[in-house]
């Protein structure tokens, strides 16, 4: 049973910066020839985006709100997924959620390619 459990979020004041994680426990990094691993969030009254992703090859892909600012990395032997955000601002504020999946086709910030997602955790940015 694969299972996703997130940790960190809070409230911040817009410029500061906040770390998620997610700890990551049964699910196989080998299954098949490739694995994502990434971060969405949903505002309320808005659809669920992908924020950041990392695929099996070390290759990262950031959404244009986000680039610059925030920061995805894994370490499969802790089996840990985190997101480093930097230079908050309010419209960052949001339900953020850890997923993994293993895609099929060639674009990776979108739900359909994962299959397991963390608790969520809430994420509020002031001005």
């Amino acid at each position: 049973q694969v299972r996703m459990v997130q940790s960190g979020g809070g409230s911040v004041q817009a410029g500061g910066s906040l770390t998620l994680s997610c700890e990551v426990s049964g699910y196989s990094y080998s299954k098949y020839k490739k694995y994502c691993m990434g971060w969405f969030r949903q505002a309320p009254g808005k659809e669920r985006e992908g924020v950041a992703v990392i695929i099996s090859d070390g290759t990262t892909d950031y959404a244009d709100s986000v680039t610059g600012r925030f920061i995805i990395s894994e370490d499969n032997a802790k089996r840990t997924l985190d997101l480093h955000m930097n230079s908050l601002k309010p419209e960052d504020t949001a339900m953020y959620y850890c997923a993994a999946g293993y895609p099929t086709g060639d674009r990776f910030l979108v739900r359909y390619e994962y299959t397991y997602w963390g608790q969520g955790t809430q994420v509020t940015v002031s001005s």
